[in-house]
């Protein structure tokens, strides 16, 4: 496999093979007579290089059983098949072909007679292939076809990612009657995949971890952090793609509240997450899933490793999960699965964790700044600035590491994503090992500029707001009827942010968000170039909390302040701001297809990416009415909106000069909200909000 560089110019070797496929002269087609129950075209690794603006890398939950089919057949690894949940489909040939189904047992016929998984199967001209129901062990199964299915690709990569609507087949799951074109045909490497390669599936689970990013004693107490790793958890019914939900104890924390990032003691100042994470959404485990947040403001304690979340794709409702501490450097290689044995332990052989919390480096990088490199699985590192505060000085740092690294295009690294004080940095470890890195990364320290140094562009872009708007208020009841009815934030989102505050009326509320300039410090939290951004004027920051557990469903551009921070929901999924209304897409899926540079906006063409917003834009709203929201999002789809924006520069020196200037009204507004802040969280405790159960 090729690894995408930076620029996103390379792609794996499967998809120059697929370009190439695409070509023949007389395609085989395959008619979808039965689509099954959720049945999507993926391939291997998926969409690289989008995770800085909430673009997830989709492709197969459980790779391992891709791979293989694909290595039988004689395809490239990553060569887009077919991922089935649950079922898969009924499809009829217009050509000889060879299949091979792979993944969780399932009932496989043609032409009404058995045939069997693992193994590869040609099927006639005008012959039907159908793929029943998954049996169990496990969730998904794999139909992988010689040539490969053929579509056009999506930045970069033709896997499906439904809930951004792109992808695969017009975005969507498989339907009845559409057709899918193959690339030409070719003989099968082998007739089966070996049994010592096959995946072994399992009702109780054991997935290797290494520690961190943030674990005990910051965030949890060391006796949660042994509940997280002694206690089997139980895999909870409402899990998909973006990640697995799991039951399991109550940690007791480590803190008391999440300061700015909000009031429960699992929200942090939005930092990127890893593929494979156990995020604490409030005291709810969820492990990250491949369609999952690039961006978010909740703890994680433990990561899988790269080589053991194929296993994430198979994890059925009502399986056992242990986690096992491993060293980071002897964690399985993915590119060694799949031969010989290795993935068919029914236990993790090399567990003994590294013993360091996750933290792999402290170094100051400053008279006041220091900085702490924390792992992100085996693959990743997240560099974070400073102390647990909200501090534009910090995000200053964060840009200039970015730029820096963007510049040094340094073979390995495959992904870089700013978060408020963190840079997330994932690798490939076979080209570039996480100590070289760490050592990188120091060098790097000693050539970046003074944080006043920085200036940077900074629109000033108009937004319409449609306040309390009626979605939202959708989301609140589904939320009330189907998750949580008690909670602190309901029936009113924006009466709990005023009582939070301790403003004296929800119109001081509305006048607040109107009257300030929220500058953007991440895209991409809660997907699709969807931002995370704080007001200038700290008088205008208004603090929340996240819901606990969070919502399964939330509207589209929905605008919601989680912490002391605003976002807007890039499409629909789940999520945990409080709502104040919803505003226009931020995501254009007119613009493109493109493989840009990261962190810009704009191909070397000249042609428009897909995302609204840069980094360090500032967002004014304007007030609109319900009916007019609906008239310009249907334009805004139609292509036919241009959003108001005017050019300007952020400078930090002059920014910490009016920082000075108003500090003592800046303070007397945090006395106020702190006063405030410490009432509702004394009112969580007495309702035991914040005790373990």
């Amino acid at each position: 496999m090729t690894v995408t560089d930076l620029s996103g110019a390379a792609a794996p070797a499967a998809r120059a093979d697929c370009a190439a496929a695409a070509t023949a002269p007389v395609p085989t087609s395959v008619e979808v007579v039965r689509p099954g129950m959720l049945t999507t075209v993926q391939d291997w690794p998926g969409r690289i290089g989008y995770w800085h603006v909430g673009v997830p890398p989709s492709g197969p939950m459980d790779d391992l059983s891709f791979r293989l089919g694909n290595r039988v057949l004689g395809n490239a690894e990553g060569t887009a098949g077919l991922e089935c949940t649950l079922g898969g489909p009924t499809l009829r040939f217009s050509a000889a072909t060879w299949v091979c189904v792979t993944g969780a047992p399932t009932e496989v016929t043609l032409n009404g007679d058995p045939v069997e998984q693992w193994r590869t199967i040609q099927i006639p001209a005008g012959a039907v292939l159908d793929v029943g129901a998954v049996r169990g062990p496990g969730m998904r199964c794999y139909l992988l076809l010689a040539g490969g299915i053929q579509l056009p690709e999506y930045l970069g990569s033709t896997a499906t990612f439904t809930l951004g609507r792109f992808g695969g087949s017009a975005g969507n799951a498989l339907r009845a009657g559409e057709e899918l074109t193959l690339g030409p045909p070719h003989d099968p490497l082998a007739t089966a995949v070996p049994m010592d390669d096959q995946p072994v599936l399992a009702r109780r689970w054991e997935l290797a971890v290494t520690e961190g990013p943030h674990g005990a004693p910051e965030f949890f107490t060391r006796a949660d952090f042994d509940a997280i790793v002694g206690t089997d958890y139980t895999v909870h019914f409402n899990s998909d793609r973006t990640g697995v939900r799991l039951i399991g104890p109550k940690p007791d924390w480590a803190r008391t509240d999440g300061g700015e990032a909000g009031l429960h003691p699992s929200n942090i100042h939005d930092t990127p997450y890893s593929v494979g994470a156990l995020d604490f959404t409030g005291d709810t485990p969820i492990l990250l899933g491949p369609d999952g947040p690039s961006l978010g403001g909740f703890v994680c304690p433990v990561t899988v490793v790269a080589a053991d979340r194929w296993k994430l794709g198979q994890l059925a409702p009502g399986d056992a999960v242990r986690f096992v501490p491993i060293r980071s450097d002897r964690a399985a290689s993915v590119r060694d699965l799949g031969v010989g044995r290795r993935a068919c332990w029914p236990t993790v052989l090399s567990a003994g964790g590294d013993g360091d919390d996750g933290i792999l480096r402290r170094t100051e990088v400053d008279d006041e700044t220091g900085v702490t490199y924390r792992r992100a699985g085996d693959d990743a590192v997240l560099v974070e600035y400073g102390t647990m505060t909200l501090d534009l000085g910090l995000r200053a740092r964060v840009h200039a590491l970015h730029q820096h690294l963007l510049a040094a295009r340094v073979r390995g690294v495959t992904e870089l994503t700013p978060g408020i004080r963190s840079l997330q940095i994932r690798v490939d470890p076979h080209i570039l090992p996480v100590p070289t890195l760490l050592d990188l990364l120091a060098e790097a320290e000693r050539h970046l500029p003074a944080a006043d140094e920085l200036v940077v562009p900074s629109r000033t872009v108009h937004l319409p707001l449609s306040w309390d708007d009626p979605a939202t208020r959708e989301a609140i009841t589904r939320y009330m009827h189907g998750v949580r009815a008690d909670a602190p934030w309901c029936p009113w989102n924006i009466e709990f942010i005023r009582r939070m505050n301790g403003l004296a009326a929800v119109a001081d509320v509305y006048d607040t968000v109107f009257g300030a300039e929220y500058l953007v410090l991440g895209l991409g939290d809660v997907y699709l170039g969807a931002p995370v951004a704080t007001p200038i004027d700290p008088r205008h920051r208004l603090v929340t909390t996240k819901y606990n557990p969070a919502r399964t469903w939330t509207p589209q551009n929905a605008v919601g302040i989680g912490g002391a921070y605003l976002c807007i929901y890039g499409m629909e999924g789940p999520g945990g701001y409080q709502f104040v209304g919803r505003t226009t897409q931020v995501w254009n899926h007119h613009a493109g297809p493109l493989a840009g540079h990261p962190g810009a906006d704009r191909h070397p063409t000249g042609a428009e990416t897909p995302w609204l917003l840069r980094y360090f834009d500032r967002i004014r709203w304007y007030p609109v009415e319900a009916d007019e929201l609906l008239d310009l999002r249907a334009d805004f789809a139609a292509g036919n909106v241009r959003v108001p924006a005017e050019d300007g520069e952020f400078r930090l020196a002059d920014y910490r000069e009016f920082l000075a200037a108003n500090d003592e009204s800046i303070s007397d507004f945090r006395a106020v909200q702190a006063t405030a802040f410490a009432a509702e969280r004394d009112s969580w405790r007495q309702a035991g909000e914040l005790t373990a159960g």
